[in-house]
C-alpha cells in the first residue's frame, strides 16, 4: 500500500508500482484551463488519474488498461477515492480504444512503457508494462490527435534522449509543445526525463525549465517539495 494525503494505492496485484515518474507527471500536467475531461493511457495502479481527481474538478476521469491485474487494481484503487463517482477505467488497449472514440478529452496524460531496448526478463507482467512495444510512440500520437479537444493539453513523461524524437513526431500531428520540464536526480546527475506538453495551437514562447529531485539522498529540492506537496506525506 502507497499512502498519499488523500488517497491511497493499493498495488499488490501489478507488477508496476507507484513510482516518481507517475507522480511527477500527475502532479505537473497542466490544468490551468481547468479540464472538464480527462484520459489517462496507460493506467497502471491508477495513480495518476486519482491525483488529476485530487488536483482538478473535471466530471469524467477516464482511464485505460490493457494488463488485466493492473486494470482490477485500478478499479479498487478508484473506488476506495473520495472521487469514485468521477473515475472510471477501460480494460482495452490504446488500438482497440480509439477504433471507436466516443469522447474528446481535455487533458490527456501517459506515463507509456520506454524500454525500446531488445531484451526481455522473465516477468512478462512487467515487461508489458515496460516495453515500449506494448504502447509505440506513434500510437500514442495518433490517439492524442484523434482523442484531443481543441484547446485541450497532452501531457507525457518520457527519456529525455527520446524527447526530440517525440517532438518531432508530434509536430507530424499538429500537436506543438508548450511546456518542458527536464528532471535530474541530483544536481550532478545527468537529465534523465522529459515533461512534455503539448497543444493543436503552436506558440512561439515554449516554457522550458529544470527540476531537480534531490539535493543528497533523501534530501529533496524546495522545487520538488513544492511540485509534489499536495500528495507525499512527508512533505
Amino acid at each position: 500500500m502507497f499512502t498519499f494525503k488523500q488517497f491511497s494505492i493499493q498495488q499488490d496485484k501489478t507488477a508496476m508500482k507507484v513510482g516518481t515518474d507517475g507522480v511527477l507527471l500527475g502532479s505537473w500536467a497542466p490544468v490551468h484551463h481547468n479540464p472538464f475531461s480527462v484520459l489517462d493511457i496507460g493506467a497502471g495502479t491508477g495513480v495518476i488519474a486519482l491525483m488529476l481527481a485530487q488536483r482538478t474538478h473535471a466530471e469524467q476521469i477516464d482511464a485505460l488498461e490493457i494488463d488485466e491485474d493492473a486494470y482490477e487494481q485500478a478499479v479498487d484503487n478508484f473506488e476506495n477515492s473520495p472521487w469514485g463517482d468521477r473515475l472510471f477505467c477501460f480494460h482495452a488497449g490504446l488500438d482497440e480504444f480509439i477504433e471507436e472514440p466516443e469522447d474528446e478529452y481535455d487533458l490527456i496524460v501517459s506515463n507509456p512503457p520506454f524500454y525500446a531496448e531488445d531484451f526481455k526478463t522473465e516477468n512478462e507482467q512487467r515487461d508489458l508494462a515496460r516495453f515500449q512495444d506494448a504502447m509505440p510512440f506513434e500510437e500514442l500520437v495518433e490517439a492524442a490527435d484523434l482523442l484531443l479537444s481543441e484547446n485541450g493539453i497532452f501531457a507525457i513523461i518520457l527519456p529525455f534522449k527520446e524527447e526530440a524524437k517525440f517532438i518531432a513526431l508530434a509536430k507530424e500531428s499538429q500537436l506543438y509543445p508548450i511546456k518542458i520540464t527536464r528532471v535530474k536526480g541530483t544536481p550532478t546527475a545527468a537529465t534523465k526525463r522529459s515533461l512534455l506538453a503539448f497543444s493543436r495551437n503552436e506558440t512561439a514562447e515554449i516554457e522550458i525549465d529544470e527540476l531537480t529531485i534531490e539535493i543528497d539522498r533523501h534530501v529533496y529540492t524546495p522545487e520538488y517539495i513544492e511540485l509534489t506537496k499536495e500528495f507525499y506525506l512527508k512533505f
